[in-house]
């Protein structure tokens, strides 16, 4: 499946309609281990359910590979009283990347009379400010990257870490052999990767009531924690560079200005058609895309086949995250993807002050724009399906006091609504990590954490008292 995904990466669609069912033999088969998770999330409809099979055999092999060396390491923790958890995050990405840039608010924002965090890093070191601002941001910075998987867990393990947070997951450089080691006791799986890890790695999933209904419990390995608004954290604090001119990042003066600034991979033939619809539909309008230098010309000559002009596609070049968020600002309407849609670049967007019009799948990645319009108060760009979508983005592409006022709305919630409330945010994170801990003290199985009515309302905090009891630091050998 190497192939399919430079394919995908260079929009080469010839063959597309073949990758669901290929997915589907390798499941069958079996043979799924063969199959990168990650790239089965962005596979049309692939549902979750069969995105679970996926996980669970391309690590089948590695769990079971991993159990003599957890039995030999054989990490005892004693349940008893605590001051405060010990929060572990696990990632290679603390420097300039979209998983830092959304965390760090909520790193600063910790109450360090409940929480003690550390980080463990398995990432290069780029020597950048956002690097020294996540080292600064936390109690404790562990740079494991030239440990081995054993070493690494030891490292968690004699931190006492008590919460082990994975923001990889099967993104690129993942380590998950960490995970299958169990060096904390609990363990939860966060912002990194939009799906299940499978049976035998993490406990819980953060997630929210729209992300993942209760209904879908039984296509997540992992016990949902669900968030009040929404799992994602984004704070307010991100600058937002200098508002260019159309002319400086090679947009026409006038027309409207559809946007997506997602990677090339998350397109596919149907959306595009969407996307050739609206461009037809309002003359003058063009299709601002993230460059992608191997993508470009599949891309205009795609244009071209729906009667859609190749200039009406302009590409961005990338720019530093300030530069970004204020060239973003000239775009009038983000078109999101699907099966696998906008999740950091949706926010990006929305607190640039631009909407974003998503239609919502059923699994994980498709629901990430959804939940965030819900936490910001823009519901009704939800889509329910494709012509919907469609319906949505061209009443605001040619009726422009509609597209003023809609404008308007996210200007004033994205100060006020619970998206971009940081401090909120975390408080309901820990919330969630306080009641993780009591149900591990008492020797319960990880169970649900919430319902969709008592997060939406934020009723989470009468579980959470600090007589709560809580575990001693363990042992050290």
């Amino acid at each position: 499946m190497r192939s399919v995904s430079r394919s995908r990466d260079m929009c080469e669609w010839e063959d597309f309609a073949d990758a669901a069912p290929r997915v589907r033999a390798l499941l069958s088969q079996g043979e799924a281990g063969r199959l990168s998770p990650f790239l089965a999330l962005s596979v049309p409809g692939i549902s979750a359910r069969e995105q679970r099979a996926c996980s669970e055999l391309w690590t089948r092999d590695r769990i079971a590979g991993s159990v003599p060396e957890r039995e030999r390491l054989a990490f005892a923790v004693d349940l008893g009283l605590r001051d405060r958890l010990r929060i572990g995050y696990l990632s290679n990405d603390f420097h300039d990347h979209a998983t830092a840039r959304l965390l760090i608010e909520t790193f600063e924002a910790h109450d360090r009379g409940r929480c003690e965090v550390h980080a463990f890093s398995f990432g290069a070191d780029d020597g950048g400010s956002l690097r020294r601002r996540v080292r600064a941001a936390v109690d404790g910075f562990h740079d494991v990257a030239a440990l081995s998987d054993t070493d690494a867990a030891r490292a968690v393990h004699d931190a006492g870490i008590d919460i082990l947070v994975d923001l990889k997951g099967y993104t690129l450089g993942a380590r998950t052999g960490i995970l299958m080691l169990h060096p904390a006791p609990v363990q939860v799986n966060y912002l990194g990767y939009p799906g299940t890890l499978g049976a035998d790695i993490c406990d819980y999933i953060i997630t929210d009531a729209f992300m993942t209904p209760p209904a879908a419990a039984s296509d997540y390995s992992e016990a949902f924690a669900y968030m009040p608004h929404c799992y994602q954290p984004h704070g307010r604090g991100g600058a937002i560079g200098r508002r260019p001119t159309r002319s400086e990042v090679g947009l026409p003066e006038t027309g409207f200005v559809f946007c997506c600034f997602n990677q090339a991979y998350k397109f596919t033939p149907a959306v595009f058609d969407l996307w050739c619809r609206l461009l037809a539909a309002a003359p003058d309008s063009v299709m601002w895309l993230l460059g992608a230098a191997r993508a470009e010309g599949n891309l205009r000559g795609e244009a071209l086949r729906r009667g859609i002009a190749p200039h009406r596609l302009v590409f961005a070049p990338d720019v530093a995250q300030g530069e970004h968020l204020g060239r973003l600002q000239l775009a009038d309407l983000v078109l999101d993807t699907m099966p696998y849609g906008a999740h950091t670049t949706a926010s990006d967007a929305l607190w640039a002050g631009v909407p974003v019009v998503t239609c919502a799948g059923d699994t994980f990645p498709s629901r990430v724009a959804g939940s965030l319009l819900h936490a910001v108060g823009l519901p009704d760009l939800v889509a329910a399906d494709a012509d919907d979508y469609v319906a949505i983005a061209r009443r605001l592409a040619t009726e422009p006091d509609r597209m003023a006022a809609c404008k308007a709305r996210l200007g004033h919630n994205r100060l006020t609504t619970p998206l971009f409330d940081v401090t909120a945010y975390t408080r309901a994170l820990e919330d969630l990590y306080a009641i993780m801990w009591r149900r591990r003290c008492m020797g319960g199985a990880a169970t649900a954490i919430g319902t969709a009515a008592a997060t939406r309302a934020g009723h989470l905090r009468p579980e959470t008292s600090r007589a709560t009891p809580m575990a001693p630091r363990r042992t050290r050998p």
